[in-house]
């Protein structure tokens, strides 16, 4: 025999998920919990005749061999149930795990109901109006009529599903909001009394304890559903004696506090939004100091405005004239300024952009903003909660708040209403990493000097209270588990002053450039060791020397800045700002990333634009619909990110290349060079140059700049060259760059490589050199190897080693392509013996003719025909005789 069960205490959900179970397994029983919530027991009593259900007086024993268990993952013993029934589990609470024996589907729904009505939908079960109106009542209970966090879509469309099935609301209505019984409402009153405000965390979290009526027996979660919105704390937790145990029911209004943490405590369970808890043989009196005791393991640490602000604030002064501002609000795309009275040292209003807007539209461009301004000072603190921002935002209606220092009256930062509608609404990434994991992979991936020079100069920008981040690039190549070799650093305030402080604490020399408030760290053995000398325990770390080849040189550090286009493609005018404008001046979401370092925050990951999302998704996304209108380098920045982590441009961006593509003529020759360059230096150049071929960027660089198939086939020889020691040795003074530019141009018509090098500015060397390729393939594809040493040099020497690469790349399989290595490896270092010198002591004046004489000198030892010093000097007479 199948049972169906759910829990004690048994709710819409509990009995609706027992309904549904049973239309889909219709030989199951579904036998009610003992104690059935009021509002249930009512809405049974009125509709019994239209379900199935089985009443534990009405029970007879049976050998039960089977169980579904719904809404809950806790077994109570039923009359005539073996042992070991095999039990299967249907359920929403996530943070509990059925026995490894069971089978179980548990997901992270709003209701247990949706999980079944999907199944009913799926199977196309159809439903009586009954039927349907006690599901919709079990999934509304659980999901607060779907205003609680935990609703899904899913839960929503199983309502949705049901209203169409016959749902009737007006009865929802009514067992969802029933009066209160008598002994209901003493017990309401004496806990409303009783209720006891904590400060946790900075939540508001609401205790109290009452004993219950005498002979009371109704249920105590619609009390404290009742108490909740009445008094609408974060979280609620209501003890009541009942005899000799205490009931703990528990409910919270917000993710930040999750009460079945504390219910599991004391043997209950739950959701972090619902829990209880039966505490056998205890008194009320003992309880309640334990429960205050154990509040801050269920509530999170208030979100703070230090982690929402953006430091650096920029401010006007009240003479600033209207025009003026609104220029500045154009460049740095603000929505608002406080204005600071610089001679008193007091905020005493905020201009917004709508203001400057209308007063620009009424001719009052030339007045000063202190007549168009919101008055006032209004501030926080950096160690104030985010609900004071908001309380602020709304009574004031200041849609930028300045942050002033916890013991000063000078703005140091701003929050504003996008950033505190970020923190409230935008969905956390499924990916997100906690600061403590962040500082873990950084311990994990930095080398141990690595490691003591980022906390050494951790704590010298806390003291200095400037905070300082790891951004971009840097960040996404430690997320995607590659290691940094550099440790470039940007800093929200004076770069300047904190490199100066380094370099003071422990050596080295500093380069800084004052208006562009950059600072370059030199290092050297002295600084590498003091930062060694500071951590205690050296055996931990090592000695600093064994890993000196592979630390930094120097590092840098940029204050954090913003920058504005004046024009498409144009070079964009930079100006100080805050660390979330220094990121999204950037060019794709994977890379707003950024890793705070300074002193507490170290491993704070801050993601403002969706980074972590798009790196787990494999996904490259443009940051802002105008990015390649700024700046088209950037569709090639783009192209080589994609296939290096091969992920894949979404949907919009390669809308916004296509667009911008024509916009690749207004950029700089030297501009598109050196992305192109970028490209050929990449691990694989094949995989970006055939995008970049199939999203016609090479055809808007230069008309009939192309890939062709065959080229690919070249390019995959050129690493296996470079690798072999000989022709490591002839190219120590190249990189394989040349050779790929080259080897891509050669296989394209010669006006069409004039063109393309005319387009980017190569030097001169550059282009002499790729067309003197196009020459070599051109006159020695056809060669015979039967070639004499002596001609093979005459004909090879005026190339450089680079073009003699690519010749013999293209001209492999071909004669041509032995000779050139024999060339290298034989005959381009053969000297003769006889020397200018030596003909200048046979008394013969030098001219044009010594050239003659030596070249027919060496074209004859090439050949075999004279060996020794001797023999060139017979050689040298009988030329001389003729």
């Amino acid at each position: 025999m199948r049972l169906i069960l759910s829990h004690e205490n048994a709710d819409f959900d509990a009995v609706a998920s027992q309904l549904a179970a049973s239309k889909l397994h219709p030989d199951g029983t579904m036998l009610l919990a003992r104690r059935l919530n009021r509002n249930v027991a009512q809405f049974l009593t009125l509709y019994w005749d239209a379900f199935r259900f089985v009443r534990p007086s009405e029970w007879r024993k049976r050998r039960v061999k089977e169980v579904l268990l719904v809404d809950t993952q806790s077994l109570n013993s039923v009359r005539g149930m073996v042992a070991k029934p095999v039990v299967h589990v249907i359920d929403h609470h996530t943070d509990e795990t059925p026995p490894a024996e069971w089978t179980a589907q548990v997901e992270p729904v709003g209701a247990t109901t949706t999980l079944l009505i999907e199944q009913l939908k799926a199977q196309g079960i159809a439903l009586s109006p009954e039927e349907a109106t006690l599901l919709l009542l079990g999934i509304y209970e659980d999901t607060g009529t779907l205003t609680y966090d935990t609703t899904t879509p899913r839960d929503v469309a199983a309502a949705a599903w049901l209203l169409e099935a016959g749902a009737i609301l007006s009865v929802v209505r009514r067992f969802l909001n029933i009066p209160l019984s008598g002994s209901q409402q003493v017990l309401y009153d004496a806990l409303h009394a009783a209720a006891d405000w904590h400060d946790v965390r900075g939540q508001s979290v609401i205790v109290s304890g009452a004993i219950a009526p005498p002979n009371f027996t109704d249920e105590i979660a619609s009390i404290a559903h009742r108490l909740r919105e009445s008094l609408t704390p974060s979280g609620l937790f209501v003890l009541v004696q009942l005899d000799d145990d205490v009931q703990l029911v528990a409910r919270s209004t917000t993710d930040a506090v999750d009460v079945a943490a504390v219910a599991r405590l004391f043997g209950g369970g739950g959701h972090s939004r619902a829990a209880a808890a039966r505490i056998k043989d205890r008194s009320l009196t003992a309880v309640l100091p334990e429960l205050v005791a154990v509040l801050p393991q269920a509530v999170q640490p208030l979100i703070r405005v230090t982690e929402l602000m953006s430091y650096g604030v920029q401010t006007v002064p009240p003479e600033m004239l209207v025009r003026e501002a609104a220029v500045l609000m154009q460049r740095l795309g603000y929505e608002g300024y406080p204005v600071v009275d610089e001679s008193a040292g007091e905020l005493v209003g905020l201009l917004t952009r709508r203001a400057v807007d209308r007063a620009m539209s009424h001719e009052m461009a030339n007045v000063p903003v202190a007549r168009i301004m919101r008055q006032g000072s209004v501030t926080v603190r950096p160690s104030d909660g985010i609900d004071t921002v908001q309380q602020k935002m709304l009574a004031e209606k200041w849609g930028q708040i300045p942050v002033v220092a916890e013991d000063g009256t000078q703005p140091i930062g701003i929050v504003t209403r996008t950033d505190l509608l970020n923190h409230l609404f935008q969905p956390p990434s499924k990916q997100a990493i906690s600061a403590a994991n962040m500082r873990q992979r950084l311990l994990e991936m930095l080398s141990p000097g690595l490691w003591q020079m980022i906390l050494a100069i951790s704590e010298t920008a806390d003291e200095l209270d400037l905070p300082l981040y790891f951004v971009g690039g840097l960040v996404r190549d430690l997320l995607l588990g590659k290691p940094p070799t550099d440790l470039d650093m940007v800093v929200e305030g004076d770069a300047i002053k904190l490199g100066k402080m380094l370099a003071r604490r422990f050596g080295g020399e500093i380069r800084s450039h004052k208006r562009f408030g950059t600072a370059k760290w030199l290092l050297d053995n002295e600084v590498w060791g003091n930062i060694w000398q500071r951590d205690k325990d050296k055996k931990k770390i090592g000695d600093w020397r064994l890993e000196i080849n592979n630390l930094p040189p120097t590092i840098d550090f940029v204050t954090a800045r913003t920058e504005f286009y004046t024009a498409p493609t144009a070079l964009p005018e930079v100006s100080h700002g805050s660390i979330k404008l220094d990121l999204h001046r950037r060019d794709f979401a994977i890379n707003t990333l950024a890793v705070r370092l300074d002193g507490a925050f170290l491993g704070q990951l801050l993601d403002f634009y969706g980074g972590q999302q798009d790196l787990a998704d494999g996904r490259i996304r443009v940051l802002h619909s105008l990015s390649f209108v700024d700046d088209p380098t950037r569709i090639l920045r783009g192209v080589r990110l994609e296939q290096r982590l091969n992920f894949q441009m979404e949907p919009r961006t390669l809308e916004l290349i296509k667009e911008a593509l024509p916009l690749l003529d207004r950029v700089s020759g030297a501009r598109l060079r050196h992305e192109i360059e970028l490209t050929l230096q990449e691990a694989d150049p094949i995989a970006p140059l055939v995008r970049l071929a199939k999203l016609d960027v090479l055809e808007h660089i230069f008309a009939g700049l192309a890939w062709l198939p065959e080229t690919a086939v070249f390019f995959q020889r050129v690493l296996p060259f470079w690798q072999q020691p000989p022709w490591q040795t002839w190219l120590a003074e190249e990189t394989p760059l040349f050779t790929y530019f080259a080897l891509w141009l050669a296989a394209l018509p010669a006006s069409v490589q004039r063109g393309v090098m005319k387009r980017l500015r190569v030097t001169k060397a550059t282009k002499a050199d790729v067309l003197a390729c196009g020459r070599l393939r051109r006159e020695w594809v056809t060669l015979p190897a039967t070639l004499k040493p002596s001609e093979v040099v005459q004909l090879l020497r005026p190339y450089p080693v680079r073009v003699l690469l690519v010749g013999r790349i293209l001209l492999q399989g071909q004669p041509a392509a032995s000779l050139i290595e024999d060339y290298l490896q034989k005959w381009r270092d053969v000297k003769t013996a006889v020397t200018g010198d030596t003909l200048k002591k046979m008394g013969l004046k030098p001219g044009p003719q010594f050239g003659v004489l030596l070249e027919k000198l060496l074209a004859a030892k090439l050949d075999g025909h004279v060996t020794t010093e001797a023999e060139e000097l017979v050689l040298l007479d009988q030329l001389l005789a003729e």
